[in-house]
C-alpha cells in the first residue's frame, strides 16, 4: 500500500539527484508530525502528519498559526516517506522542491477522541475522507488542538483551535 500512496513523491524526484529519502521506513508505536521551513521557488511551511506508513503532506504558505481561530491555507500534496520527517538539507537547483529544507518543529500527535495510535488512524482515515480532521499536537512550537479542513480538492485550512 506504500508504494501506492508514495507513487506521485517517486515519479516527481531524480534520487541520483537529490539527498531527499527514497525508501519507505518502518512505522512508530507513535504518531509523529513534522513541519519544514521549504524555501524554495516561494518560502512556505510543509506540515506532515505520519498517518498509515507514509506522512500525509500540506504547503502552507504562511506557515501554521499558533493563534486560537486564525485559519491558514494548507494545500494537500503528494504523501511523503516516513524517513522524510528528519530531512534537512539542500535540494540542489533543477530539482522538483529545489532550495533548503530545515525542521521548523516536530513531535508526535493523536487524533481527537483517540488514546491509542490505532484509534488515532482509524479516525484520521474516516475524517480524511470526511474533509475535516481533528488532532492534538505536541511539539515543540505547535501544541494542543487543530483542526484541518478541507474546502475543495486540494485546498485545506489549518486551524489552531482554543485549548
Amino acid at each position: 500500500m506504500n508504494a501506492v500512496k508514495l507513487r506521485e513523491y517517486r515519479e516527481k524526484r531524480d534520487f541520483k539527484k537529490t539527498p531527499e529519502p527514497s525508501k519507505k521506513s518502518k512505522t512508530s508505536k507513535v504518531l509523529h508530525f513534522v513541519v519544514q521551513k521549504h524555501d524554495a521557488r516561494n518560502l512556505h511551511y510543509d506540515f506532515r502528519l505520519e498517518h498509515e506508513g507514509v506522512l500525509l503532506s500540506w504547503a502552507v504558505p504562511k506557515g501554521p498559526s499558533k493563534t486560537p481561530g486564525e485559519k491558514r491555507l494548507a494545500v494537500h500534496v503528494e504523501d511523503h516517506p516516513l524517513d522524510y520527517r528528519t530531512f534537512e538539507g539542500v535540494i540542489p537547483k533543477g530539482n522538483y522542491g529545489a532550495g533548503t529544507v530545515e525542521i521548523w518543529d516536530e513531535g508526535n500527535y493523536l487524533a481527537v477522541g483517540a488514546t491509542t495510535t490505532a484509534e488515532s488512524e482509524k479516525i484520521i482515515t474516516a475524517g480524511m475522507k470526511k474533509g475535516h480532521i481533528e488532532f492534538i499536537l505536541n511539539g515543540k512550537k505547535m501544541k494542543g488542538p487543530y483542526d484541518l479542513v478541507r474546502m475543495d480538492e486540494k485546498n485545506w485550512l489549518l486551524i489552531k483551535r482554543k485549548s
